[in-house]
């Protein structure tokens, strides 16, 4: 691959990174207010769990597994990707920007390195896994299958666990409606107090100050 085209693939998926980034904060903060009423727009914002299994009683299983898969496999690779290239760098980044606990990052840190494999089976929509195992290397193809299956099993189970607690799911929704909006106003505040405090997201790529 030419040098040049390789960096504009590289920039390529670090803007997807950050654009998933922002995508995945909005969708996230205005899931309990329109997951039940609009999920498709919810989940290609944001696949998180809660969107996930908040979601099942009101869309249908093609677009929930199809818009599910896409959303995290689109994630889980362009981290990989991003922790292959750039390595400590993006880990600096991304713990600023998902403001994980230091204590769990060095526990997923740990995981990762000993379980490999199994860490993103198990924990397909983290992305410090997948920043991670592109950092220690993984081979691409595997990281993929693995994806993949973990992906897939991922949302069979919070499929079914919508199902199960369908009753619970729409209960809450249905408690939470009058404040809904109140709650994303809430969630922005938090977002917007939390990136405060910090100074402003560098790319990946960008050398440290």
């Amino acid at each position: 691959m030419p040098h040049g085209y390789g960096n504009k693939v590289r920039k390529t998926v670090v803007t997807l990174t950050s654009i998933l980034f922002i995508c995945g904060t909005i969708g996230s903060n205005i899931g309990p207010a329109l997951v039940d009423e609009h999920p498709v727009y919810v989940l290609l914002l944001s696949a998180r769990n809660r969107n996930l299994f908040g979601a099942v009683p009101f869309i249908d299983p093609l677009p929930y597994f199809v818009i599910g898969f896409v959303r995290l496999m689109l994630a889980a690779l362009a981290l990989f990707f991003v922790g292959r290239w750039y390595g400590d760098r993006a880990l600096n980044w991304l713990v600023g920007q998902t403001k994980e606990l230091p204590k769990i990052y060095v526990w997923t840190e740990r995981a990762t390195a000993r379980a490999g494999w199994l860490a993103i089976l198990l924990m397909p929509g983290s992305n410090i896994v997948c920043l991670l195992l592109g950092h220690h290397r993984m081979e691409p193809r595997r990281f993929a299958a693995l994806a993949c299956a973990g992906v897939i099993l991922k949302l069979n189970l919070l499929y079914i666990g919508g199902q199960i607690f369908e009753d619970q799911i729409r209960s809450a929704l249905s408690f939470i409606e009058s404040y809904q909006w109140w709650i994303v106003i809430g969630l922005f505040a938090i977002t917007f107090a939390q990136s405060a405090r910090r100074n402003l997201p560098r790319s990946p790529e960008d050398p440290a100050p």
